[in-house]
């Protein structure tokens, strides 16, 4: 039988890079995917690259009412099994450049967007469901640029402790993914004229002991582990998937 055979889920940022990987994953599994999305033109593609058991919706998870209408529309499917909370903003930027835009679109959409996507969740979710949040593993690191982003990433790995306590109750696992550097689009949009991106991927590929970017894949495999019954007594963690870079 597949992992997730009858299962339901859903994933934020699902419409590139790790959240689309990981949506494959999944209805490959066996599970019906809602994907959310900021982009409806990405949507419409990542849903019809995927083709069966998925459903896009174009959601702003730093809009509280894009999130009630996810829930709303998910729940004329049936109850949640799986959430994995992927959409993030990142913009590097370094700490004497940053504005005070900067700093909020950051948080607004990594911490309070992913604080909402799971509270809001929580009365749509059955007993026993996985909650799956991606950190980074940027925020064991003091990269220069990621003042922002990093702590956003810190902040997500503290709420998955103390979910992980709230709703033992119900048997519902919170769990971390923190990958390191993905070859996605996200990656590439740090760098939007192209300046830089080439010699960022060189020192990433220097500090990592795999000596490599991520596939989106890899991440999505990882996922894929912690949403079904391959992980039914792992709660609270923060998973690592960057080829060793904070290992070592």
């Amino acid at each position: 039988m597949s992992l997730l055979e009858g299962k339901i889920a859903v994933v934020t940022g699902g419409s590139s890079g790790i959240g689309l990987a990981t949506a494959t994953r999944f209805v490959e599994q066996g599970a019906y995917v809602f994907i959310a999305g900021r982009r409806q033109a990405e949507i419409d593609k990542a849903v019809a690259e995927i083709g069966d058991n998925v459903t896009g919706v174009k959601v702003d998870i730093s809009k509280l009412d894009d999130l009630d209408r996810l829930y709303e529309i998910v729940a004329k499917k049936g109850k949640i099994d799986v959430l994995f909370a992927g959409a993030a903003f990142v913009e590097k930027t370094m700490t004497a450049a940053a504005t005070p835009e900067h700093f909020d679109k950051t948080f607004n959409t990594n911490a309070r967007g992913t604080y909402f996507t799971v509270q809001k969740a929580l009365p749509y979710l059955n007993d026993g469901a996985s909650i799956i949040l991606v950190a980074a593993a940027g925020k064991n690191k003091g990269l220069p640029g990621r003042s922002a982003y990093s702590a956003t990433k810190a902040a997500i790995r503290s709420f998955a402790r103390t979910w992980t306590s709230e709703l033992k109750d119900r048997g519902i696992r919170t769990n971390v993914l923190s990958p390191g550097a993905v070859d996605t689009p996200m990656f590439d949009s740090q760098f939007p004229s192209g300046e830089g991106a080439a010699e960022a991927r060189k020192q990433i590929v220097a500090m990592t002991p795999l000596a490599r970017l991520a596939y989106p894949d890899e991440i999505a495999c990882a996922a894929l582990f912690l949403a079904s019954d391959l992980s039914s007594y792992v709660a609270g963690i923060d998973l690592p998937v960057d080829g060793g870079l904070t290992a070592v």
